[in-house]
């Protein structure tokens, strides 16, 4: 590589890593005069990256944003975190799966041989699930996340929901089980929901803006698992019990992610384990295939003879 160019390369490399950068520590660190300093800015806004004078006693230089993406530069560690991210992104059911793929090959084509085949060893397949989430359009994911950014009221039309547009305080917007939902508070039921992104059309212009409420559970992470936990007041299993499995701990802990399995013998073991309704739970435990004895609460013994009924009353 001409060593020109080199060094363009590096100014660049610096010039991205901080906001300002002081002229005469560009030429420290580069190893060159301020004058060639300055020769190599004009040469980088020739090639259409922003760089901006920074006023002061010693002066510098800042890249700024511009009206047109220039070439990028990466590190090593960013090519290949970027290329992880756009893998994963193909199936993120966001509408950016085409982009996401185009943007792959980019990528993967003007990188070194020896950083290519780094990533190549550490590609990563995003499995799908068996029945893919609706896919979301990129711009409604794009306006929501405006709404949430800027703090302000939406307004939207809910699909399968008549009636005028709703109207929202956006909070967070967030990916569970292959879908989007946005996290707000509701303006007319004065509550806590959580609203597919697949079906909302966001209206414009967009209303005031707001002062962001506190989430019950204190973080979004903990309020949207215990919202499709079926709890409202807690962060727990709105049900929860205890049986002993006649299988050992080692069997039923491999099956387990958000239980508690405790050794009892070699062929016993205690499970306690949570779930959103009672004979959700008692089928939970059923999947095991093997003898048990409820501990309790007594609500899961009833849920274990409803089911029984229910099966009994199914091959007669």
């Amino acid at each position: 590589m001409p060593k020109t160019s080199a060094r363009l390369l590096s100014l660049l490399s610096l010039l991205q890593a901080r906001r300002d950068w002081p002229g005469a520590l560009l030429a420290e660190r580069l190893d060159i005069s301020p004058r060639t300093v300055r020769r190599d800015v004009d040469r980088l806004r020739e090639l259409g990256y922003p760089i901006a004078a920074v006023k002061g006693p010693d002066g510098g230089y800042r890249l700024e944003a511009g009206s047109e993406l220039p070439p990028l530069l990466f590190d090593d560690e960013q090519a290949v975190a970027l290329t992880i991210a756009l893998q994963i992104a193909i199936t993120s059911g966001a509408g950016i799966e085409e982009a996401a793929a185009r943007a792959l090959t980019t990528v993967r084509q003007v990188m070194p041989s020896r950083l290519r085949s780094r990533v190549d060893s550490l590609r990563v397949t995003a499995v799908e699930r068996p029945q893919p989430g609706p896919q979301v359009e990129s711009g409604v994911i794009v306006a929501l996340s405006a709404a949430v950014h800027a703090r302000e009221v939406l307004r939207f039309d809910y699909a399968g929901v008549d009636g005028p547009p709703r109207r929202a305080e956006p909070h967070h917007l967030v990916t569970w089980g292959g879908r989007w939902y946005l996290v707000a508070w509701d303006l007319d039921r004065a509550d806590w929901r959580t609203f597919r992104a697949d079906r909302i059309t966001p209206r414009v212009p967009t209303g005031p803006r707001f002062t962001p409420r506190e989430l019950p559970g204190g973080d979004v992470a903990t309020f949207v698992a215990a919202r499709f936990r079926g709890s409202v007041d807690s962060t727990d299993w709105p049900c929860r019990g205890e049986v002993v499995l006649h299988l050992p701990a080692s069997a039923v802990s491999a099956f387990v992610t958000e239980g508690v399995v405790e050794e009892l013998g070699p062929d016993r073991c205690r499970l306690v384990l949570g779930s959103w309704s009672w004979s959700g739970l008692a089928a939970a435990i059923g999947r095991f295939d093997a003898d048990f004895e409820v501990v309790g609460p007594p609500e899961l013994q009833d849920a274990f003879a409803r089911l029984a009924r229910r099966y009994a009353a199914s091959v007669e």
